[in-house]
């Protein structure tokens, strides 16, 4: 099997989530992901899960889920050694991606212009919270301060949504764009340099939001009630019917069922949807409330339409559903349960097959396919290096 980033070598000097995620996505499509940290520095999340006996063993179970494929190994860029040996394997590798504070590694002597000036190349992906320029470059972030930052907090009535995806979103921006400039690169045989934010991830992701609030011509929001979250019986609904002709084929089946409306078949327009909105809305908040969330689900569906119930978590990831994708790769040798990628292929396509590395597990293996001699990383260690 040969899957599309085979041979492709990629020198991974990220932490935390969105940028080991990135180099996770290259792995499971078959690149040499080689996870450098520190050696008195771990990747903090390597602690990090409800596991406490993995978190003890640096394999927590925060760490494992974007670890797999990848090999590790110790590197103190602080020192000359660790520098020359990371110069010697950038000279190998087709990718660096890091997501140090910005211009750290220039300041080392690691950075674009010096490994580029070696290896014309190279693909150089940086991944910071605001970018490569501008008064807050060398501002850290997470995910959370980002959330703040973007607006995203404020358009959720200023409660924080419980998930890292503007992590996440960003590990496969960097990912995307990684992917796409080796694409390039078989054309011309130029490297890249790639700088990637976090802070333009979490706009990107309010694309609509944000044209509109920049558009001359602003108008007030309006609940659209084909969008719209419902009180049922039992639960909560959510509906997805945002088309006219979706709220045409809603009204026609609940008129069917002895809840007309007396404007659905004159619904043919965005503005007409816009302008009935709210009795629209009214009617479905009384409608909802007669059948359970479960009930409901399975009447929609049966007419064609979208919608679901709120599930918990623990609920979806019960969902048969998943029993016929590839999404997840189950629990082995007391590892968890992972997910691997959002996608399949039809052959060679994305597979985890080596679990995520203990912390520096393959320093020695990588040091002696450099060359280096017994001799040679012993120096190494007692410089510190590695």
């Amino acid at each position: 099997m040969t899957r599309p980033f085979a041979g492709v070598r990629v020198l991974d000097l990220t932490h935390v989530l969105a940028g080991p995620f990135a180099a996770y996505q290259l792995a499971v499509l078959g690149a040499d992901v080689i996870k450098i940290e520190p050696p008195d520095r771990p990747d903090f999340v390597r602690s990090r899960g409800p596991d406490a006996a993995l978190n003890a063993q640096l394999r927590g179970v925060n760490y494992q889920v974007q670890g797999g494929n990848k090999r590790a190994m110790t590197l103190n860029l602080g020192t000359a050694g660790g520098r020359d040996v990371f110069r010697t394997l950038a000279r190998t590798a087709d990718v660096v991606v890091e997501n140090y504070r910005t211009g750290a590694l220039d300041r080392l002597g690691v950075g674009y212009e010096e490994l580029s000036a070696d290896h014309p190349g190279l693909v150089y992906c940086s991944m910071t919270g605001y970018g490569q320029s501008g008064p807050r470059a060398e501002v850290n972030a997470y995910d959370n301060v980002i959330q703040a930052a973007s607006g995203i907090i404020a358009r959720c009535d200023g409660h924080k949504p419980d998930v890292a995806f503007v992590d996440y979103a960003s590990g496969y921006n960097a990912a995307f764009a990684i992917a796409a400039a080796l694409y390039a690169r078989t054309r011309d045989g130029r490297g890249q340099r790639i700088d990637c934010a976090m802070f333009d991830t979490a706009l990107m992701l309010m694309g609509p939001e944000v044209s509109a609030m920049l558009h001359p011509v602003v108008r007030e929001a309006v609940e659209e009630s084909g969008l719209g979250a419902y009180e049922t019986a039992d639960g909560v609904f959510v509906l997805g019917t945002p088309t006219p002709d979706q709220n045409r084929r809603l009204w026609s089946a609940l008129a069917a069922e002895g809840h007309p409306h007396p404007h659905f078949e004159a619904l043919n327009s965005w503005e007409e949807l816009r302008s009935e909105s709210g009795a629209m809305r009214e009617a479905l908040r009384r409608i909802f409330r007669t059948r359970s969330a479960a009930r409901w689900e399975e009447w929609i569906h049966r007419h064609g339409l979208p919608g679901e119930r709120v599930r918990t978590v623990t609920e979806a990831l019960g969902e048969e559903q998943l029993k016929h994708r590839p999404f997840l790769h189950p629990a082995e040798d007391g590892d968890p349960v992972v997910p691997v990628a959002a996608f399949g292929y039809a052959h060679d396509g994305p597979s985890r097959d080596r679990p995520a590395p203990g912390f520096g597990e393959h320093t020695v293996e990588i040091l002696k396919e450099m060359g280096l001699t017994a001799a040679d990383i012993a120096r190494l260690r007692s410089e510190g290096a590695v």
